[in-house]
């Protein structure tokens, strides 16, 4: 089960570079196949898009053939067979078919860890192990950063591409081998098992719009605009841009290690994410009101970001404890579905956002509407949040 887990969390490392390595990646995509920054967004856009449509059967798959199937192959031949196809590119259209492919290959990897840690761990501790999963994925969205921009300068992209597909069908197929599913719980005769099931729990209400919004932020500015901003705002090279972007990402994986178990030292999964997503929308509402205030404040500022943002693990413990037994794979897909499917409409709709801030005005304008167009749902996700209880610890 240990060997089955690591070759899972070494999958969402690849889940968590596949994300984030646009960023890097914009430069020289726009030089060598015209893909711009805008066309990036409509990309990662697809990737979120493309995981959030495979949350509700991954979940149904996780409760009914385990997750060693379920994620070796959607991740071998999506994952894999995605990073082939970028390789190969000759245009934007090729890059969005690619991250289309990776999202799909992605879909499963983390649910399929948090599936076996609610079947066979405790509940007090599923948010210290969700977050762990989290931290130690997020490795990946370090290599996204500093690592991968000197990769590609020594190897190319398109090399740098293939060593990823590979990597990939090698991930599948350890996964394929060494994991091991949790026993088939049965349902009762009589008990709901639909995923409409889900909307009847009332603690879940209150839950699905932050959870929805909280992760737009730190993935769509350490996913793609961060690059831009430091470019287009402070003149940064793709040497800074690295260096930038690694901090976010360390960042991140610090607050995944925190807040995973934060929720059993403070005794409350609503005031860990309440307090940690009131944090995130200060250090947007900083970046909104002067993102040219200095390089060094914007990345303490996306970096804050980054960090306080990191409660997706608080909140699916929250809503984790809700669900019963036989539901639990499509709970946390659904939550998730949440979760990518928020960062998907988001990714799509901050390119039209920036550039029509852009057209209207300078490139400070432009970061400081977008900044904005973070924080406003954030906010309102904050205040329904306000309505939810604890679940049962």
């Amino acid at each position: 089960m240990r060997v089955g887990i690591a070759f899972l969390v070494a999958g969402y490392v690849l889940s968590q570079f596949y994300r984030a390595c646009l960023a890097v990646l914009t430069p020289v995509l726009g030089t060598e196949i015209g893909a711009g920054a805008g066309d990036l967004a409509v990309s990662l856009g697809l990737w979120y898009g493309a995981f959030a449509a495979m949350q509700l059967p991954v979940g149904w798959a996780l409760d009914r053939i385990g997750p060693r199937r379920t994620v070796s192959v959607l991740l071998g031949l999506g994952g894999g067979g995605g990073a082939a196809v970028f390789a190969l590119a000759s245009g934007p259209l090729d890059i969005h078919i690619a991250m289309t492919l990776i999202g799909i290959g992605c879909s499963p990897v983390l649910m399929g860890g948090y599936y076996i840690f609610a079947r066979n761990y405790a509940p007090a501790v599923f948010g210290t192990l969700a977050g762990a999963m989290i931290g130690v994925g997020s490795l990946g969205n370090l290599a996204g950063a500093a690592p991968l921009a000197w990769v590609v300068e020594a190897a190319g992209w398109r090399a740098t591409l293939w060593g990823l597909a590979a990597i990939t069908l090698a991930v599948a197929l350890a996964i394929w081998r060494f994991t091991r599913d949790p026993e088939r719980v049965e349902t009762a005769p009589g008990a709901a098992g639909s995923v409409l099931d889900l909307f009847r729990i009332p603690g879940l209400w209150a839950i699905l719009p932050l959870i929805a919004v909280n992760y737009t932020a730190a993935a769509g500015l350490r996913g793609l605009w961060a690059g831009p901003y430091m470019g287009q705002v402070y003149a940064a090279d793709a040497a800074m841009i690295g260096k930038v972007t690694l901090v976010m990402g360390l960042a991140m994986v610090a607050g995944n290690f925190l807040y995973g178990p934060a929720d059993r030292v403070i005794g409350s999964h609503k005031r860990v994410v309440f307090g940690g997503n009131l944090l995130l929308a200060t250090a947007l509402a900083a970046l909104w009101w002067a993102p040219d205030a200095g390089l060094w404040q914007a990345t303490a500022l996306l970096a804050a970001a980054g960090f306080f943002g990191a409660t997706f693990p608080a909140m699916m413990a929250h809503g984790r404890s809700f669900f019963p037994p036989h539901l639990v794979g499509r709970g946390v897909t659904l939550l998730n579905m949440f979760s990518i499917g928020g960062v998907g409409v988001a990714q799509f709709a901050s390119r039209p956002v920036f550039e029509t801030a852009s057209a209207s005005g300078t490139p400070v304008q432009a970061f400081s509407v977008l900044f904005l167009f973070y924080l406003i749902p954030l906010i309102i996700g904050l205040g329904l949040y306000l309505f939810s209880r604890d679940g049962a610890r």
